[in-house]
């Protein structure tokens, strides 16, 4: 997806499944801790039902709305955390394995510290 969207523009446009078919309507957006890009959506999939993570990642913002690369079916058994509060590391990756998306690499404690170790020791 392209970054440089506002994740506030994101909210209350409809959502599309890879076949066109309407999801629902884009009601939260969540941003990525370590870099503030915008990460996941959540859909609301009806008036009285609940919202279905979707990775932002793989889609695509076109005037209409956000075309998701999913089956309907598969978006709607995404897991559901409930909007407004924050994802943990446990439900992202539950969300990574549901669409099998390949997970991203674990951060490093000190990157710019950490040579390696000489051969013998």
């Amino acid at each position: 997806m392209q970054t440089d969207i506002d994740p506030r523009s994101l909210i209350g446009r409809k959502a599309y499944d890879r076949n066109g078919h309407k999801i629902g309507t884009v009601d939260e957006v969540y941003l990525d801790d370590a870099t503030g890009v915008p990460e996941w959506a959540a859909v609301r999939t009806g008036l009285f039902s609940r919202d279905a993570f979707v990775p932002l990642e793989p889609s695509e913002l076109a005037e209409n709305g956000l075309h998701i690369p999913y089956e309907r079916a598969l978006i709607k058994d995404a897991p559901d955390f409930g909007v407004g509060r924050h994802l943990s590391p446990e439900q992202e990756l539950q969300l990574y394995r549901h669409y099998s998306l390949a997970l991203p690499p674990a951060p490093s404690e000190s990157p710019d510290t950490d040579f390696g170790h000489l051969a013998g020791q």
